[in-house]
């Protein structure tokens, strides 16, 4: 693979970190340990075609969930949760308990799953247990991303989109999904439920990502699968939300938590809701979701 140095040469950046370009056309950065992380993401903006750096304040933000958003990893949290909870001498759960606790931070999640209820110190354990097995497992086979959504991604970066990932897994997790997929260097900014000090439905990530991404909360989207999603950008500010029905929700279930400006069955769908008809070009179109229409 081609390596070149980051173009973005200004006073405030630092012209040592390399961008090493991928065969599908996204990115992964390799910043020395000479450069800040908030530095290095002024690079990456750099590197993903936005002019002068980020040059933000004039473009749309565009921040994804992970799982049954960005990724089909279904199957890889379904059987490590139930690897960890046997493991723990607790029934297996079904498919339909996974979904309806996806709502949940982790460690909630595992609790209960194992009790029925909130256990903090209990969730705290088990849920670090998942995490470790979860993390472990991450693969394109187990958390690829969804048919159709890197040429998305690749469309939004066209635009002069900037990129974040918001999960409510761990974000070593995140980290992990989005480097299996040679996408990591896409994404301005990632975060979790345990690197931020609220997680979802709260809007304190939401906030964060916009901030690292350079944009007011009123300049991003936010993307997701669960009620909780659409909570945390509404509470945040956002834009726009739009709620994904092939993720872990059912489309009534979106709806009816009032929180989306729009709820995809798939990802064509989504594509035609980030740009929608009737403008010239593909950045007029997605400002047009920020602004309402």
């Amino acid at each position: 693979p081609l390596v070149q140095r980051c173009s973005h040469t200004g006073s405030a950046c630092c012209n040592r970190v390399q961008v090493q370009w991928l065969p599908p056309g996204l990115h992964t950065l390799h910043a020395v340990a000479e450069c800040m992380p908030r530095i290095s993401a002024l690079c990456a903006a750099a590197a993903l075609g936005c002019a002068e750096g980020l040059a933000a304040m004039n473009r749309v933000g565009v921040v994804f969930d992970i799982d049954g958003t960005l990724a089909d990893s279904f199957r890889l949290g379904f059987d490590a949760t139930n690897m960890v909870l046997q493991r723990n001498a607790f029934p297996p759960i079904s498919e339909g308990d996974y979904h309806e606790n996806c709502i949940y931070v982790t460690p909630e999640r595992m609790a209960r799953h194992a009790v029925g209820e909130h256990d903090e110190d209990l969730g705290r354990r088990l849920g670090a247990e998942f995490d470790r097995e979860y993390i472990a497992l991450v693969s394109t086979e187990t958390a690829g991303f969804y048919p159709g959504l890197r040429p998305l991604l690749e469309r939004l970066r066209d635009s002069g989109a900037v990129l974040g990932a918001l999960t409510n897994a761990a974000v070593a997790y995140a980290e992990a999904v989005l480097l299996v997929n040679n996408a990591r260097g896409a994404f301005g900014s990632v975060h979790g439920a345990d690197s931020v000090e609220r997680a979802k439905p709260f809007p304190d990530g939401c906030l964060r990502v916009a901030a690292d991404l350079g944009l007011e909360p009123e300049a991003c989207i936010y993307v997701g699968d669960a009620p909780t999603d659409g909570a945390a950008a509404r509470a945040a500010g956002y834009g726009a939300a739009v709620g994904c029905s092939y993720g872990s929700h059912a489309a009534s279930k979106l709806e009816a938590s009032g929180h989306f400006d729009a709820v995809v069955a798939d990802v064509a769908a989504l594509e035609k809701a980030l740009f929608p008809d009737g403008f010239d070009d593909d950045d007029e179109a997605l400002a047009s979701v920020v602004r309402g229409g």
